[in-house]
């Protein structure tokens, strides 16, 4: 409004109308410096409405649309969407700073809970947890946790180590070897189980040191890693490589060697190579989670999810089984017994 339409306007009122005037345009500036509220008042839902619905948010670092670690998470969110009616929502945020935006964006929207999926988003959800008490946040692998946040362990590294022992079993070349994005923690403990388990079926198999590519969904990269490490004399090779695993299929086709696939069940991937998969069913353990939350009842921990719990699997291609000779299948069925009744301990590392 111009000063000169203003002036008209006051000359015409009541000196009490003034002051209401200025009284109401007091609060109306009061209420824009306040919004932008701290973390813990964008955490309240604004309406009934809002806190009438459950909210669930996730994180991703790649596309969930990768047959893998993201594609398990996003089927995770959508059991909780058709078993608990939660509004949900997901997006990729790679980084500190994307993923402390993202977590913070989705908590100013009255979200209950935020779940990041992967070792990365673990503290910097116990930092965003700290202005955000009313919203949950909680990472797929991670060792810290809070009273609003914490993680859920898939122990992967029990099937893993059987996907070691089916390796070294199989390989012609006497060695084996792995792939992966990046050497966070939980990666590395994965391949490490990986070759304990050769190790243990094949005391002298040659393990080729895993060839980190550090690009999220570089398939190119991916692909020149495996290359190394087939050049470097593996035969059978298994990946930790997110939305990027078809690179390492790829390039497992090309040379004529075997693939192992990770966290979903890649059996059935195009390249024809994978003759298991180490697995992960993520919806019980995702819809638990969430059903704490709902109920206000979760409370800050690291929890794990194992073989016995059905969390986690070791699947060989029902394609390829016919190539594997009766007693390694006997082999793994009897190991995969064993770790399920607590019998064998997988080594995992603590992070």
């Amino acid at each position: 409004m111009s000063a000169a339409i203003l002036t008209g306007i006051v000359a015409g009122m009541h000196h009490k109308s003034i002051l209401a005037m200025a009284a109401i345009a007091t609060i109306s500036v009061l209420s824009g410096c306040n919004s932008g509220s701290t973390g813990s008042e964008a955490a309240k839902p604004s309406t009934d409405s809002a806190k009438s619905t459950f909210k669930v948010a996730l994180l991703t670092p790649g596309k969930v649309s990768d047959a893998g670690w993201n594609a398990l998470a996003y089927d995770g969110l959508q059991a909780i969407q058709k078993e608990l009616g939660a509004e949900v929502a997901n997006q990729e945020a790679a980084g500190p700073d994307k993923i402390k935006d993202a977590m913070r964006a989705y908590a100013q929207k009255g979200f209950n809970l935020v779940i990041g999926h992967g070792f990365e988003y673990n503290e910097v959800g116990i930092k965003v947890a700290t202005d955000f008490p009313n919203t949950v946040f909680v990472s797929s692998s991670g060792p810290n946790s809070s009273k609003n946040a914490g993680a859920f362990r898939f122990y992967l590294e029990q099937g893993c180590y059987l996907a070691g022992m089916l390796a070294a079993k199989v390989s012609k070349t006497g060695a084996v070897g792995s792939v992966a994005v990046q050497n966070y923690p939980s990666i590395v403990s994965t391949l490490k189980a990986f070759e304990a388990g050769a190790k243990a079926a094949n005391p002298k198999i040659k393990i080729i040191p895993t060839s980190y590519f550090g690009a999220e969904g570089d398939i190119a990269k991916a692909k020149q890693s495996t290359e190394q490490v087939i050049a470097a004399g593996a035969d059978v090779i298994i990946h930790q490589a997110n939305d990027a695993a078809q690179g390492v299929f790829d390039a497992c086709k090309e040379k004529g060697v075997v693939g192992l696939g990770t966290n979903a069940d890649q059996n059935a991937n195009s390249s024809g190579i994978v003759l298991a998969s180490a697995t992960i069913v993520a919806r019980p353990a995702f819809v638990e989670l969430a059903k704490q939350v709902q109920a206000g009842k979760y409370v800050g921990s690291v929890q794990l999810f194992d073989m016995s719990k059905g969390a986690i699997d070791f699947v060989i291609n029902p394609t390829l089984a016919k190539t594997l000779p009766a007693d390694v299948i006997k082999l793994i069925d009897e190991t995969k017994e064993k770790i399920k009744s607590g019998k064998l301990i997988v080594p995992k590392d603590n992070f």
